[in-house]
């Protein structure tokens, strides 16, 4: 069997066109449904903006899936397994819950039970953990138990991160796209770079995900037209998680053992994937951090690990300085160098130069958060290729265009003082994913002069 780059390359598009195409008209229901939430005081949207994408986006998995299927070398993951069918049995659960939290709201403790029903039925069809491949112990089997057990965790947990994640246009999206292209390099590694065919659905799964994610980002890019919701957030996060469950308790470590060659050739190949836990943590280190984050913080104060706050990554961004467009490339570049980073480090742990590089990185990161309010400008012969907020302007036009917009009056006491307005963080567009958006204090109509 040949290397189907063509042919993911097919479902990519395939997957993207249909979600991007949906979108348009899914945002015309969704006003006409009446999903569009009040705007609250902690939201930077200046007016109400509808929900509902992940109809979009559930659209497009379905549609990159049914491509998959008839492709020559693709149709195979779908004859020789049938985690496909258990992804799709679980977002279509995962998805209708989220287009009802959208529509009308759901409590907490339905959503999380919601979460946890969709992650059994494809623990039912074949998608879950069977064994843990621990340093200096071996490969562990599981018991259907603790495979069961463990499983659900894992897509709880990814849910909830990708969710917690959603608070700013454009934010989510992207970075479950980068972490599923990190995903796809090591998954097809895994296949075609050692022959195990069962990191071919993983494969497959992050394909489709990057494609759901690229079709919606135009549409969710600030200003966002749409917000993909509890429908669209909860959807990819299962997605994300059903990979990380088939990539990391679905291949044999003694598979791979004798594929690489040697115990230590394998040993350097399953670095990321020693505990199922480690790989999904790194492609989406981020959200899993401001998760863990979150927890900690909102229970040291003695409120529910699921209250909304302002304390998330975002926000921080935000108060310490940064602009909306600059907070979500900060994020993008955290998401990538940790889930890149992690892919380079398995393909080849034992070079220096990915350390190096990593380091390098991280710092060049730091010096972008400790500067957030310096705007760079490009040079005069290509100020016509950049946005006119990077454009340098001339003293005499900046001082015509100071004097344009004066108050033609001498009298300066009758210019009034323009109201003082605090400033407003982001909020999360559609609370977390088991979350009430209903318990907020402060809220302001959307109709307010505010």
């Amino acid at each position: 069997m040949g290397q189907p780059v063509r042919e993911y390359l097919l479902t990519l598009c395939v997957t993207a066109a249909v979600t991007y195409l949906l979108t348009g008209p899914v945002r015309k229901f969704a006003i006409a449904a009446g999903a569009m939430p009040e705007i609250r005081a902690r939201d930077v949207h200046r007016e109400p903006t509808p929900r509902l994408g992940g109809i979009a986006m559930f659209g497009g998995l379905c549609a990159g899936l049914l491509v998959a299927s008839h492709l020559t070398n693709l149709k195979s993951v779908f004859e020789n397994s049938n985690e496909p069918r258990a992804l799709l049995s679980g977002a279509a659960l995962i998805w209708i819950l989220g287009v009802l939290d959208d529509k009308w709201g759901v409590d907490a403790l339905v959503k999380l039970g919601g979460q946890m029903i969709a992650a059994g039925v494809m623990v039912l069809q074949g998608l879950t953990i069977l064994w843990i491949p621990i340093p200096g112990v071996g490969t562990v089997s599981l018991t259907p138990m603790q495979g069961t057990l463990l499983t659900v965790a894992l897509v709880v947990i990814t849910i909830n991160a990708v969710n917690f994640v959603d608070g700013l246009d454009g934010l989510a999206s992207g970075m479950v796209c980068i972490a599923a292209a990190a995903f796809f390099m090591y998954a097809y590694r895994m296949w075609f770079g050692y022959g195990i065919e069962a990191a071919a659905p993983a494969t497959l799964f992050s394909v489709v995900l990057m494609g759901m994610c690229l079709g919606f980002l135009p549409h969710n890019m600030h200003p966002a037209r749409i917000f993909m919701g509890d429908s669209g957030s909860m959807l990819i996060g299962l997605v994300m998680a059903a990979g990380a469950v088939s990539v990391t308790g679905q291949v044999d470590p003694d598979l791979l053992n004798l594929k690489a060659g040697g115990l230590r050739e394998a040993t350097h190949a399953m670095v990321p994937v020693y505990i199922p836990l480690l790989l999904p943590l790194t492609v989406i280190a981020v959200p899993v951090a401001d998760l863990i984050l979150a927890i900690v913080r909102r229970t040291w104060k003695g409120q529910s690990p699921f209250a909304a706050d302002r304390g998330h990554l975002h926000h921080r961004l935000l108060e310490i300085g940064h602009s909306h467009s600059r907070a979500v490339l900060i994020m993008y570049f955290w998401s990538a160098l940790i889930a890149f980073g992690a892919v380079a480090y398995s393909a080849n742990n034992a070079s220096m130069w990915i350390v190096l590089g990593i380091v390098l990185l991280s710092a060049v990161g730091l010096v972008l958060l400790l500067l957030p309010r310096f705007t760079p400008r490009a040079p005069l012969w290509a100020e016509w290729m950049v946005p006119p907020r990077y454009r340098r302007v001339a003293p005499a036009a900046a001082t015509a265009a100071t004097a344009a917009t004066a108050p033609a009056t001498d009298d300066e006491s009758a210019v009034e003082p323009e109201e003082e307005r605090e400033p407003v963080p982001a909020g999360i567009h559609g609370a977390t994913a088991i979350g009430d958006r209903s318990r907020f204090v402060g809220r302001r109509k959307a109709d307010s002069h505010r």
